[in-house]
């Protein structure tokens, strides 16, 4: 299935809606990220689609770690390329192309970041099965979802998903117009 065909994924024409002052006043990457972001970890924003994300949590490493900018769309990478380009972000920052069927980072990672994109996947247990072999024991992931996509129903299949593929839930915070969770690997 091509990119063209996945009326799923949110094109590369949409991409200046997902960057904006508004957006950051209502789902503050800050706010949202700065409980769980920390100086010299690994941390994979994947479906990063314009760097929203992925720009704040390089800023949060401070001196030392990188964000794995991670996106199945060339045409969303490059407009993360060009915010960084020139600036210490550069360093900081990894763009990483994923394939249809797999995310293919070759690093384990202390947090994932899932931000409005699960949805978009059509085999969310090779992915979370995936997500679970590239992430440290102690890591978390935090899935975020909207909920004009995902009812809650659906939410709450794809959690139980989760758990048996063998991740724990460790909070739901809340984060405006969304659902949430945050995970861990089961011990």
């Amino acid at each position: 299935m091509s990119i063209e065909k996945n009326k799923r994924v949110c094109p590369v024409e949409y991409a200046g809606g997902l960057d904006n002052s508004v957006r950051r006043l209502l789902q503050n990457p800050q706010k949202i990220l700065k409980p769980y972001i920390r100086e010299g970890m690994t941390v994979l924003d994947l479906g990063c689609g314009v760097g929203f994300f992925s720009i704040p949590m390089a800023q949060m490493l401070l001196n030392s770690g990188k964000v794995i900018a991670a996106d199945l769309q060339d045409g969303m990478l490059e407009k993360v390329n060009k915010k960084i380009k020139g600036t210490k972000l550069e360093q900081r920052i990894k763009i990483h192309k994923c394939q249809e069927d797999t995310i293919r980072v070759t690093e384990n990672v202390d947090f994932v970041l899932v931000f409005y994109m699960i949805h978009e996947v059509p085999n969310q247990d090779n992915l979370l099965r995936e997500l679970k072999t590239i992430l440290k024991p102690d890591g978390k992931i935090y899935i975020i979802e909207p909920k004009f996509h995902v009812s809650k129903k659906s939410f709450e299949e794809m959690i139980n998903k989760i758990k048996d593929i063998g991740f724990e839930i460790i909070d739901r915070p809340k984060v405006f117009i969304s659902r949430t969770v945050l995970l861990k690997i089961k011990k």
